[in-house]
C-alpha cells in the first residue's frame, strides 16, 4: 500500500520544518523531518558517522542510506501509534531530497500536494539558518560556508525534484511571510484535497483532517 504524502518542498531555512510540526499535530496527519530524524541518531552509530561526515560539508546523505532511515522511522511511527497508514497523511519534509530519491520512493508514497516555500532572498535564509544554529546547536547550520554549500547543493540536486511530480500538485508558498500566513496559505489547499476513505471491512469512514473517522 502507498503512503498517502505531502511533501514540504524548499530550500534549508524556508521555514519547512517549522509547518511540518504544525501540520502534525493535527489529526489524520503525521509529520517526519528527515534532517530531524538523522539529527536523532547516536553520532557513534554507523548511520549516525555517515550523517555527521555529509552534513559538515553541507553535502546530502547518499541515498540508499537515507531512504533506510526513512523507512525505519516510519515503521517506528506506526508501532507506536503516531501513523495509521490506512487512515492518516504523512508530511513528509526533507524528503525526496533528488530525483533518485524520487525514484526510489515512487512505490511507497502517494504524493497529493508538493508546498514550494520560496524564499528569493538568499541572504534572508542565511540570518534564518545562522539564528536557527544559535538556538539548536546544529552542525549542518554552523558555518556562513557550510550554509553556502548547503543552499549550493539544494539549487543543483534537490530543486531538480520538483519537475518529477505533475504541475497541478505543486502550490507555490511565500515563504518571506510571517509564519502564520504560511501556515494559513497552506491550510487553504489542503482543505480542498480530498480526504481518504478507510474501510474496516464493514462501514466505511471519511477521515477529515479537523475529525476523527465517523461512519457514514
Amino acid at each position: 500500500m502507498k503512503l498517502r504524502a505531502i511533501l514540504l518542498f524548499g530550500a534549508p531555512g524556508a521555514g519547512k520544518g517549522t509547518q511540518g510540526k504544525i501540520l502534525g499535530q493535527i489529526p489524520n496527519f503525521a509529520h517526519f523531518s528527515c534532517g530531524d530524524a538523522f539529527r536523532n541518531l547516536r553520532v557513534d552509530s554507523p548511520l549516525g558517522r555517515v550523517f555527521v561526515e555529509y552534513a559538515s560539508k553541507g553535502q546530502l546523505v547518499p541515498d540508499e542510506p537515507t531512504i533506510e532511515l526513512w523507512k525505519g522511522s516510519i515503521n517506528g511511527l506506526t508501532a507506536t501509534g503516531r501513523f495509521n497508514p490506512e487512515a492518516d497523511t504523512i508530511i513528509l519534509d526533507g524528503i525526496p531530497r533528488n530525483p533518485r530519491q524520487v525514484e526510489l520512493m515512487h512505490d511507497l508514497i502517494e504524493v497529493k500536494a508538493i508546498f514550494n516555500l520560496f524564499c528569493p532572498v538568499i541572504e534572508k535564509l542565511i540570518h534564518r539558518l545562522q539564528r536557527r544554529a544559535l538556538k539548536e546547536n546544529r552542525l549542518d547550520d554552523a558555518n556562513v560556508e557550510v550554509i553556502r554549500a548547503r543552499l549550493e547543493t539544494y539549487k543543483r540536486e534537490t530543486r531538480a525534484v520538483l519537475g518529477c511530480y505533475p504541475e497541478h500538485l505543486i502550490h507555490q508558498i511565500d515563504s518571506t511571510q510571517e509564519p502564520l500566513q504560511v501556515l494559513l496559505d497552506i491550510l487553504k489547499i489542503l482543505a480542498k484535497i480530498p480526504k481518504p476513505a478507510v474501510s474496516d471491512g464493514n462501514t466505511t469512514f471519511m477521515v477529515a483532517p479537523h475529525l476523527q473517522a465517523q461512519s457514514v
